[in-house]
């Protein structure tokens, strides 16, 4: 999950920060309101957090610039499903088969993208975008071991994560068997 924090007092913001990273959040901070609103206009971010009086640009006025884009974007459900998979944004637990699966931060992050675009292919830089903060070098042959181990994690369950080479990922939707009427 990817979160955009915007705070001008470096304390706070290292502290946050850091607690949040720990949580396996990517995150990219912002000093200004006017970094913040240039940030949230061109990159997507799972979640914002904005200090209220911000330099440059108040968190509030940064909010109303979005006020359009997040009633758009509101009212999802909070639970992803494919198949047996299942996905619980708010509380940030996957299950297969109902049984808990065990993901590191960064495989949580990648399931959680891949969940949000079923059947769309997801390249290797918009994975690494949505996985880390800015500063942060992600290579791609640290995306690939990340759906490595996804896969493995999510096979027995009969979800599918499908390269297209050359192109990127896609959480397959499982085929339902039919009997022959």
């Amino acid at each position: 999950m990817r979160v955009l924090l915007a705070e001008d007092d470096s304390i706070i913001a290292d502290g946050i920060a850091c607690a949040l990273r720990k949580a396996g959040y990517a995150v990219d901070l912002a000093e200004n309101g006017t970094d913040a609103d240039t940030a949230l206009q061109s990159c997507t971010y799972d979640l914002a957090i904005l200090d209220i009086g911000l330099p440059r640009m108040t968190g509030l006025e940064v909010l109303r610039r979005l006020w359009a884009l997040i009633r758009r974007n509101s009212g999802g459900s909070p639970q992803m499903v494919c198949g047996n998979l299942s996905y619980d944004q708010v509380g940030r637990v996957a299950t297969l088969s109902g049984q808990t699966l065990d993901l590191l931060a960064r495989e949580l992050g990648l399931l959680e993208i891949l969940l949000g675009r079923i059947g769309r292919l997801v390249s290797k830089d918009q994975l690494v975008d949505h996985l880390c903060g800015w500063g942060e070098e992600v290579s791609h042959n640290a995306i690939e071991v990340y759906v490595h181990r996804s896969r493995k994690k999510l096979e027995a369950g009969g979800v599918q994560i499908v390269t297209a080479r050359g192109l990127g990922y896609c959480l397959e939707k499982p085929h339902e068997d039919k009997a022959p009427a």
